[in-house]
């Protein structure tokens, strides 16, 4: 039986990494075991910044939310449990649009909030 050669498999493999490293700062785009290294760790933040990104904008939600609530005469957690118990399902996302965009629409938001209390 012939014998098999792994030089084409150890070239794609290679080729692969290399085009992963394309604009990483100096060695780390040239030679094989650095630019392997770097694409490893890019890919391990890459993965942790995916999460930390949902964190981020929910918190950015929460901010927008809590100063317009204050703006309103409450604070936000008492709107949000307000809303709850009056039956309104808005995620944080859409009720900071609302903040943003229609300021009218979120006091009226407040004003169901706390009568619902």
């Amino acid at each position: 039986m012939a014998r098999v050669k792994g030089a084409v498999m150890s070239r794609k493999r290679r080729n692969k990494v290399l085009r992963l490293a394309k604009g990483y700062y100096g060695s780390k785009s040239r030679l094989f075991k650095t630019a392997k290294e770097a694409v490893y760790k890019s890919g391990q933040k890459a993965y942790i910044g995916r999460k930390q990104k949902k964190r981020e904008f929910r918190r950015l939600w929460i901010e927008r939310i809590s100063a317009a609530c204050k703006a309103n005469g409450m604070n936000y957690s008492t709107f949000m449990n307000g809303l709850k118990k009056a039956g309104i399902t808005l995620n944080r996302k859409m009720l900071s649009e609302i903040a943003i965009s229609n300021p009218a629409a979120f006091t009226e938001l407040t004003e169901k909030a706390k009568t619902a209390l």
